[in-house]
């Protein structure tokens, strides 16, 4: 029985409802591929090219639900529910006209990979042929950082097994460092110690660099855990030496291959979904004119239908061809209508958020943000919490301070020991804020952290303030130290 009346309650979602979900989730760019993916496929679904008509009609109609669950098989189709739907449907909303937002592009960068580049400068290079095929296998197991990550016994036992080549390991070091003087410096490196020292020989020798490899290479450990004063005491040096030579260690690229291998990569570029503008202190929000696409049903359709209607003498072939052109109209007619929806959805949606953020986008202070969770925006638009999220999670707002994630803008809130409820933002700005202001020579830890907070009147836990500065990407306090 318990079984039985938890099947009874479980919701369902029809397959149409599915597709208006995953509508509402694309951002702008597959928006776009979606609508073209779609008039591809149904010759029912145009595009209206005048996208500034005046429309005096609604989108919806009356009739809908009855012509939804027509039947074909009837003496006559009502042809009029098909011909007389409004073809230029009035579901227009705000949005952004600016042409540039049409025409914009996502670039991609061009040219070679990074093990190319390698490769190049190694055809430049005077080798033998075993020797070649050895330094092209080092090459094409380096990493993307520019790393080689295996060890030399595990490169000498590759090399036999899938090249058929009896490398010594004295051979294999040699071939090793000619990798190892390419561009960009560093590369081909076993560890990060081995990294750093490559590229420090590659600098013209002088003090500071001849104390920073004598470091690296023989106090890698030290210098990595930041015990400055070991290292001032076992090199007899000031401060202000150790301070130069650390210096020309911060120069250094950790991962080599990271500055060439971005390059590969596509540039991401975000297209906004909304904009938000102050005007006269008012806050102005338009929905980008990418989601605004004005769809209509095909003329040639409508002609067909026509056609049919004013023949008399309907064949079988004709009623096939009317059942097929209905299947198309009715897909047509709902992907409008899911179209507009989403519309609705993102600006209803959108339009909730800048009201209860309003003293953020007026004044933009990160420190005005209110604390907001979806449930806030669901009841205040009465839509489903599961709907916000898809909408927060992959809409973008160009604010006169940036280009924001929507999500960003949802947070918990805690009590300040005033009473007062603030956002966990606000606490995370607060601490960022105080590591910036902390004396360098000795950081505050977690705890120390803790009591400044609750100096200010924020009371919270050493484990809350670790997971903010984890989320901070800031670094414990023993690597924060400086000299």
């Amino acid at each position: 029985m318990k079984q039985y009346l938890k099947l009874k309650l479980n919701q369902k979602l029809s397959p149409q409802q599915i597709q208006l979900m995953k509508l509402i989730q694309l951002p702008t760019i597959d928006f776009e591929q979606k609508i073209k993916q779609e008039l591809e496929e149904n010759p029912a679904l145009e595009i209206r090219d005048n996208s500034n008509d005046v429309l005096d009609e609604d989108f919806s109609n009356s009739n809908e639900d009855e012509l939804n669950n027509e039947s074909i098989d009837n003496e006559d189709i009502n042809i009029e529910d098909y011909i007389n739907y409004d073809d230029t449907p009035a579901y227009k909303l705000n949005y952004n006209t600016n042409n540039d937002a049409e025409n914009t592009e996502i670039p991609f960068a061009s040219g070679i990979s990074f093990t190319e580049y390698l490769l190049n400068q190694l055809n430049t290079l005077r080798l033998n042929d075993e020797e070649a095929k050895i330094a092209e296998f080092l090459v094409g197991s380096i990493d993307n950082s520019g790393y080689l990550r295996q060890n030399t016994d595990e490169i000498i036992d590759d090399l036999a097994f899938t090249q058929n080549i009896d490398v010594s390991i004295e051979k294999l070091k040699k071939i090793l460092s000619i990798v190892q003087q390419l561009d960009p410096p560093g590369v081909g490196a076993q560890s990060l110690q081995e990294c750093l020292i490559l590229q420090l020989k590659r600098k013209p020798s002088n003090k500071q660099i001849n104390l920073a490899n004598n470091i690296i290479e023989n106090s890698f450990d030290q210098f990595s855990k930041k015990h400055f004063n070991k290292l001032i005491v076992k090199y007899d040096i000031n401060e202000n030496e150790l301070k130069a030579a650390i210096i020309e260690i911060e120069k250094l690229n950790p991962k080599p291959g990271n500055s060439f291998s971005n390059y590969e990569k596509p540039i991401e570029q975000i297209t906004p979904d909304f904009k938000i503008e102050i005007d006269n202190n008012a806050l102005v929000l338009t929905l980008n004119n990418r989601n605004n696409p004005v769809l209509k049903i095909s003329n040639h359709y409508n002609e067909m239908l026509k056609g049919y209607k004013l023949d008399q003498n309907k064949t079988k072939s004709q009623r096939e061809a009317v059942q097929f052109i209905k299947q198309k109209l009715d897909s047509a007619k709902w992907f409008i209508d899911a179209v507009k929806q989403r519309q609705e959805t993102l600006y209803v949606t959108m339009l909730a958020i800048m009201e209860y953020q309003e003293e953020y986008f007026l004044s933009g202070d990160e420190k005005q943000i209110k604390p907001m969770i979806l449930k806030d925006i669901a009841e205040k638009i009465e839509m489903d919490i599961s709907t916000i999220s898809r909408v927060a999670n992959s809409k973008y707002v160009d604010t006169p301070y940036g280009t924001k994630l929507l999500k960003e803008f949802f947070s918990e809130s805690m009590t300040t020991q005033s009473g007062e409820e603030i956002s966990t933002i606000e606490i995370k700005k607060i601490l960022e804020t105080i590591i910036e202001n902390e004396n360098k020579r000795a950081p505050q830890t977690d705890e120390k952290l803790v009591k400044v907070l609750q100096e200010k009147g924020y009371k919270i836990a050493r484990r809350t303030v670790a997971k903010y500065r984890e989320q901070l990407n800031i670094p414990v306090a023993r690597l924060r130290k400086e000299i």
